[in-house]
């Protein structure tokens, strides 16, 4: 299970609107299991179908995690026209075995459909979101 406050997802959902029609992507940094900040990063693909970190933002975000005790709690990025599943690219490139997968889909502008996945070896299983 995940859990999250309202603040945090309210800011993943806005970042993901804002971006669209190109997928959003972030990460959620953590201590101990306790999401502290996010960190809305650029996209470096600008694309509706992928997403990459932006290789210097990535730099500076993993050492400013790393200088704060933190790590990648929750990876985030938006599907633009499908389901916030993991498409076969994103469980490929999925390399933080201990993080959470979170997905908006923003293909309705009336629905926000959020949801997380933990993905290890390939293997993805979808997990709870408890939002606080």
């Amino acid at each position: 299970m995940l859990e999250l406050p309202r603040e945090m997802v309210d800011r993943i959902v806005a970042h993901a609107r804002r971006d669209h029609p190109d997928e959003a992507c972030g990460v959620i940094a953590g201590k101990e299991g306790i999401p502290t900040r996010v960190f809305e990063m650029e996209n470096a693909e600008r694309s509706p179908t992928f997403y990459r970190f932006e290789a210097k933002e990535q730099l500076r975000v993993w050492r400013d995690m790393d200088d704060a005790d933190e790590v990648p709690f929750v990876i985030y990025h938006s599907h633009t026209a499908t389901e916030a599943y993991p498409s076969r690219t994103d469980i490929s490139l999925a390399s933080e075995p201990e993080a959470h997968y979170v997905l908006v889909s923003t293909r309705s502008d009336d629905d926000v459909e959020l949801r997380s996945y933990r993905i290890l070896d390939g293997v993805v299983s979808e997990e709870e979101i408890t939002v606080t």
